[in-house]
């Protein structure tokens, strides 16, 4: 058992060494397509739980048009006071408005500097009672004199939710076709080896050898690059991870606070991937040996 491991692993090595250049693009293949995969599910989960508090509506915001009168404000604020489905209300001002503009740009200070308070819109962010009012409480309030848009957390949410999944649906089309590239690379790699073994083949099955014997060196050899890519996938997770998501989240913009993926996340992504990696290694090296060994 011992000499079979120790053949197993030489002969394993001799192949990968011979097809260096093709080795390593199927292993540099792999890494990029997996790196790419990973890399948006951990998105896809921060983004999943960053988004979680605003799914049920809670809250909403009622822009007045930049010309409201004072006596539109005032109307559309009474009638929110007095509205038993909302629970509470704040006001923001011209001036609110543009305090919070000027936080949200602090990294654009050519905008900050085109816009005056004047130029914003005050608004009502109001909190209902209970999420399921929130479409009602918005029907009452559109077309309001002086109301300019209504916008709801939930209308956010899903343009955010709607955009991951168009760069998560992209991204793994992608992934597909790099991972058949690589696919493709491993095959030809098998089949090279098996070519310029094929005398070294023939004389062992002369001599009684079975497929499985004369198939393992291969099998293992295409396992290797699939997994040796994956490997590389994952510390590439690991790394997007930590530039991401690591640190403090107190530290980042509220908005953001919400948007976390853990070292678990990249961890579980990253076992995932490896599997993927070795899956593909062995179904090109099984590929491959159709020429030459029947399955």
């Amino acid at each position: 058992m011992a000499f079979r491991a120790g053949y197993f692993g030489r002969e394993t090595l001799i192949s990968l060494r011979r097809n260096i250049l093709m080795t390593l693009a199927g292993i540099l293949t792999v890494a990029v397509s997996l790196l790419l995969f990973g890399s948006i599910l951990l998105v896809s989960d921060a983004v999943d739980r960053g988004t979680a508090r605003w799914k049920g509506g809670v809250e909403f915001e009622i822009f007045m048009q930049v010309d409201a009168t004072e006596q539109q404000i005032g109307e559309v604020r009474a009638a929110l006071d007095e509205d038993p489905d909302v629970e509470s209300v704040r006001f923001l001002d011209q001036e609110d408005a543009f305090n919070e503009f000027q936080r949200i740009f602090v990294d654009e200070p050519d905008l900050r500097e085109s816009i005056r308070p004047e130029d914003l819109p005050s608004s009502f962010r109001v909190v209902p009672t209970d999420p399921e009012f929130t479409e009602d409480i918005v029907a009452r309030y559109e077309g309001s004199p002086g109301v300019g848009s209504i916008e709801t957390a939930q209308e956010q949410v899903e343009n955010v939710l709607s955009a991951t999944n168009q760069l998560r649906n992209w991204v793994i089309g992608l992934t597909i076709a790099l991972l058949a590239a690589s696919l493709f690379l491993i095959v030809n790699t098998i089949r090279l080896a098996t070519f310029a073994r094929r005398r070294e083949i023939e004389v062992m099955k002369l001599v009684g050898a079975s497929n499985w014997f004369v198939r393992v060196p291969f099998v293992a050899e295409g396992m290797v690059q699939g997994a040796v890519g994956a490997g590389i996938a994952f510390a590439g997770i690991y790394v997007v991870q930590r530039v991401l998501f690591g640190g403090d989240p107190s530290n980042r913009p509220e908005l953001l606070r919400g948007f976390i993926a853990t070292q678990s996340d990249a961890i579980s992504i990253g076992i995932l991937c490896l599997v993927i990696g070795a899956v593909v290694g062995v179904s090109g090296a099984w590929l491959g040996l159709r020429r030459y060994l029947s399955v």
